[in-house]
């Protein structure tokens, strides 16, 4: 049976996160995120007082760090950082700033490729990120860019740190989003752009539920499963 590589693309607050977790759990396949890899790096940036944005101090951090990925009883991925779980502290607002900055720097894309490419070379994977189809897994077996108007994604953006008990604003998110989808599609290293061969699926009009029976039918088009 030909291995399961899905890559998923797209912008910050599309969806692929919270996709991804319930077509792993559908599928029995593994689900790594991996801009929570780049939220590690950030966090440990400003827990030691280096400006994100500062590539030679950034990439001074890399020997050091000890970023691991981890699976609790239920399958939700844990990260690990210096042995620390910081699945909860890398979602603040400042570490999500930090993390789009520190992708832009290509030691730490470097950094991270190996480890993002032999976690899918071990298993069957849905994996997402900004350039998992283009740089990351160029040979994945399904490419999906998921895309959603701005303000809808800020919308969601916001309940999902309402949830956690982080308080901000409709206007302060979405004036993030906007500056992240910025600095995403116009870095110079590996800008976040749909792969040549990717699927678009525009989350936009779609409730949850529509927007996971549309993946899981590219899905099982793509593997026959």
């Amino acid at each position: 049976m030909e291995q399961r590589v899905i890559a998923i693309d797209g912008p910050v607050a599309s969806g692929k996160s919270t996709l991804s977790r319930r077509i792993a759990k559908h599928f029995g396949i593994i689900y790594v995120d991996t801009g929570a890899l780049y939220r590690c790096i950030a966090l440990y940036a400003l827990r030691n007082n280096v400006d994100p944005a500062n590539a030679e101090e950034i990439s001074a951090l890399l020997p050091e760090l000890n970023i691991e990925l981890k699976y609790d009883d239920e399958g939700v991925q844990r990260m690990f950082l210096q042995n620390e779980d910081v699945t909860d502290d890398i979602r603040i607002p400042e570490v999500s700033m930090g993390a789009s900055t520190v992708s832009a720097i290509p030691a730490v894309r470097d950094f991270l490729l190996d480890t993002q490419r032999n976690l899918a070379a071990k298993s069957d994977v849905i994996m997402d990120g900004r350039d998992i189809g283009t740089v990351v897994l160029p040979n994945a077996g399904l490419k999906v860019f998921m895309s959603a108007d701005p303000r809808v994604r800020a919308k969601r953006r916001l309940l999902e740190l309402l949830e956690k008990n982080i308080e901000t604003t409709f206007d302060e998110v979405f004036q993030d989003v906007m500056l992240r989808d910025k600095n995403d599609s116009e870095r110079e290293v590996a800008p976040l752009k749909p792969a040549d061969d990717s699927v678009m699926l525009d989350t936009t009009d779609l409730s949850f539920d529509e927007s996971f029976e549309a993946l899981c039918n590219l899905i099982s088009r793509r593997f026959k499963s």
